[in-house]
C-alpha cells in the first residue's frame, strides 16, 4: 500500500514522523509498507525491548490469554501473586504495584513520594526532575517535564 493510502491524518499530532507505515516485524527487525527492512532500536519508545513476534514470547501470550487476560485489579489473580513474589524476593522491595504504563508508574510514584514526605519529612512535596524529560501524559508527569508549555506549574505542583 502507498503511504498516501493509509488514514494517518486521524491521528491526533504527538511527535514529527516520517512517511514510513510499519507492517509487521519479526526479532529486532521492522518491515514497512514498501518491504524495507529496518533495525529497531527504539522498541516501543521506551515501553519494552522484547523484540518482534519471538516465538516462545508469543506462546506464552497465547497461553496466557486462553487462561486469564486481565481480571480487576481489585481482586487477587495467580500470575499477579507470583510475579510479586518474585520481585520481592529479588529485590531491596517488600511491596510492588503494578500499572497499566510508565505515566501511571510515575504517577504512582509522585503520589508514594509526596506522602512519605508529609509522613516523615515535615510535609515536604517537592518532586524534582530533569529539564526536557518525558515521563508520561499525564497532567503531573508532564508538569514534572520542564519541558516549556507542558506545564505552567512545573514539578511543585505534581
Amino acid at each position: 500500500m502507498n503511504f498516501n493510502e493509509y488514514p494517518v491524518d486521524s491521528l491526533m499530532y504527538i511527535t514529527n514522523r516520517p512517511e514510513i507505515v510499519f507492517t509487521h516485524g519479526k526479532g529486532s527487525w521492522l518491515y514497512d509498507n514498501t518491504g524495507k527492512r529496518y533495525l529497531d532500536f527504539i522498541q516501543g519508545w521506551a515501553v519494552n525491548a522484547l523484540g518482534h513476534c519471538n516465538d516462545g514470547m508469543i506462546e506464552a501470550l497465547d497461553k496466557q490469554a486462553r487462561t486469564l487476560i486481565n481480571p480487576s485489579p481489585a481482586f487477587y489473580n495467580a500470575p499477579m501473586a507470583q510475579l510479586t513474589g518474585l520481585l520481592t524476593a529479588n529485590s531491596c522491595f517488600d511491596k510492588v504495584f503494578f500499572a497499566n504504563s510508565g505515566a501511571e508508574a510515575n504517577e504512582g510514584a509522585i503520589k508514594l513520594a509526596r506522602k512519605w514526605g508529609r509522613k516523615f519529612r515535615n510535609g515536604v512535596y517537592e518532586i524534582i526532575t530533569f529539564d526536557h524529560s518525558f515521563h508520561g501524559r499525564t497532567l503531573a508527569t508532564m508538569s514534572a517535564s520542564g519541558k516549556a508549555g507542558s506545564s505552567r506549574s512545573r514539578a511543585k505542583a505534581a
